[in-house]
Formats: C-alpha cells, structure tokens, sequence
C-alpha cells in the first residue's frame, strides 16, 4: 500500500511527538493530532495515532516499571475508564470543538496560577480521590474525543509535585490503560481500517525513537527545569486546543 508524501512526513512528525510524551516529556503526543491535521481530518489522525500511542505505551511501560505513584494510579484509572465510557456513549452528540476550548481554558487557568505563586510556592498537596475522580473523569472523556488527556492529568497531578521519574511514570502507565481501553469504542466506530492501521505501521519507528529520547532527557534534566518545561507544554497546548476548538 502506498501513501502521499505528505501523510508520511505529517504522520512522522507526529509519531515523534506522541514518542516524546511517552518518554516523560508530558503533553507532546498532544501535538501529534494537529500536525497530522494539516494533511488529514482530525478524526482519521486520531485513529491513525491511536495504534501509534498503543505502541508506545508498551516501552514507556519499561522503562518507567519502577517508578510510579501508586495512590494516583488506584484514583485516576477507574475515573479515566467512565471518561472514556461517556466519550463512547455520547460520541454521537458531543462537540469536539466544545471540549477542546474547555480543556484549554483549564490548562490555561492553571498555567497562570502556578506562575503567579511561583515567588511563593504552597505546599505540595495529597493524591485526594474528590478531585482525583473529577480530573481523572475529565483526562478519560477528553483523551477519546481529542486525544487531549494530558491537561486534566497535569492540572491534578503537577501540585503534588511528585520526583519527576515518578511523575513521569505515572502519566506512563496512566495513559497505556487509557489509550488501550480506547480500542474498543474506536474500534466499534469504525476508525480503525485497514488503510488508517497500515500507515500506523509506518509511523511505529519514528514514535520509538521519540520514546527512547523523550526518556533520556528526563533523566538528564534537572528537576526544576523538567516541571518548568511542564507548564510552558500545558500552556502551549491549551492555546492550541483553544484554536482547535474555536476553528470548529
């Protein structure tokens, strides 16, 4: 099977960038739809990138199998779970442009308000299940329709101020379940044909190389700047998904 030039290269990209985030540097796989929208619809990209993200998961798995938060793993998976189960059910009647300007808007509020007590930092806070159940509720629906789970994710999980190979494993394992579970319904769509999981294949080596290297430079960076470099992502990708959204 042959595929355009600019599928390849697009997909590549992309590829790349959901490698990236699966190796610890949280929220670039966000960016993997959009570049694929230059040259594709946003929902033929997501499929093709699901099988890509599925991919991933397997050596992000690895390389973070010891490091993980446990506590946030037992909240955040079970809400993630209904997330997708209320993606699923009202995939028919939801507006992505709608979720994703309102993902955005929270990523954006909460980039702002880290920054505005940065001379003053509170206490890092607890893995509590109220709020762990609603972001996490949140991450599940917003990563089946957009692929954008990362935002929620971070809005909880970045005030506890974890170290950052526990952080990072723990948005590992988090989104492995996430994104496996999401074969289902996109399954059950129709999203995943033969033509959409053959340019997945494709894509296979550049999201691994992005993984290896995405995890080579958490271990190399230092703390402070790895959680800065966090923010500025979120920041990023809320604009994007704000744009996004309001594109339609």
């Amino acid at each position: 099977m042959t595929f355009a030039n600019s599928d390849l290269l697009a997909g590549s990209l992309a590829a790349f960038l959901v490698g990236l985030g699966k190796g610890g540097l949280a929220a670039m796989g966000t960016f993997g739809v959009p570049v694929m929208a230059f040259v594709m619809s946003p929902i033929r990209a997501a499929a093709i990138l699901l099988p890509v993200f599925v991919f991933s998961d397997v050596f992000a798995l690895w390389l973070y199998r010891r490091h993980f938060s446990s506590r946030n793993l037992r909240i955040l998976l079970p809400a993630a779970t209904a997330g997708i189960a209320c993606g699923w059910l009202l995939a028919s009647r939801i507006s992505d442009a709608g979720v994703n300007v309102l993902i955005g808007l929270v990523g954006i509020g909460y980039s702002l308000n880290s920054w505005r007590v940065r001379h003053h930092p509170p206490v890092a806070r607890e893995a509590d299940v109220p709020r762990g159940l609603f972001w996490g509720g949140l991450l599940g629906f917003s990563s089946f329709v957009s692929h954008a789970g990362a935002p929620p994710f971070q809005v909880y999980v970045m005030p506890q101020r974890l170290p950052k190979q526990v952080y990072a494993g723990t948005s590992a394992i988090t989104f492995a379940v996430v994104n496996a579970l999401k074969l289902v319904p996109y399954g059950a769509l129709g999203q995943l044909s033969v033509p959409n999981l053959s340019l997945s294949l494709y894509l296979l080596p550049a999201a691994l190389t992005g993984t290896f290297l995405g995890a080579r430079l958490v271990r190399v960076v230092p703390e402070r700047a790895y959680y800065i470099f966090l923010q500025v992502a979120l920041l990023v990708v809320s604009l994007q998904l704000i744009a996004r959204g309001l594109r339609g």
